[in-house]
């Protein structure tokens, strides 16, 4: 993989609530397809799903069990290399743990939300301090109406946010996730 040193996680815990709360949300099936093909496709090393529901965790495993599969391989080939990359987790700090273990360092946490904060960077300096390849980088992606402030202040970078044509910049998390890697990653980008 071109990227083995970035990562990116779903989160569904912690996640915010359109009052602030902090809740656990929902797997949807396109999560796992919408955001596992761009990660192939700009190599990026592994997809975290961050999952803390058991229940919700069994349709994660039986949908990778499934791609992973004979029937599944003959009906999409290209389903089970993508869903090879992904790994769940029941919480971030599971997944830091996991990086760690694999690389021999603990990644630098680069949160993604459609507000700025203080240590909001650029696409364009992530991506050169990516391209160095002296560091392993985490990119996060929450669910519901964000990842919760106090979490998003720990992080050591924070990515501008997706500003469209207007003022609206609501997108699912799948496309955000799709259009983040394009700008970090994308040959065709200037």
């Amino acid at each position: 993989m071109l990227n083995h040193n970035v990562f990116i996680a779903l989160l569904h815990f912690p996640a915010m609530d359109r009052e602030g709360r902090t809740i656990i949300t929902s797997f949807t099936t396109m999560d796992l397809h919408d955001i596992a093909r761009p990660a192939r496709a700009y190599e990026i090393n592994t997809f975290y799903i961050v999952q803390p529901v058991d229940a919700q965790r069994a349709v994660i495993k039986k949908q990778i069990e499934y791609w992973s599969s004979e029937e599944g391989l003959k009906t999409n080939p290209t389903r089970a290399e993508t869903v090879s990359l992904v790994r769940l987790a029941y919480n971030l700090e599971e997944v830091i743990e996991d990086i760690q273990n694999r690389r021999g360092r603990k990644p630098k946490l680069v949160g993604t939300d459609a507000r700025t904060y203080p240590n909001t960077v650029s696409y364009e300096f992530l991506k050169r301090e990516i391209e160095k390849r002296q560091e392993d980088f985490l990119i996060l992606f929450g669910t519901g109406y964000g990842i919760p402030p106090d979490l998003m202040n720990t992080f050591d970078y924070i990515l501008e946010p997706i500003y469209g044509a207007g003022d609206w910049n609501h997108l699912s998390v799948r496309n955000a996730c799709a259009i983040i890697l394009d700008r970090l990653f994308s040959k065709n980008r200037c």
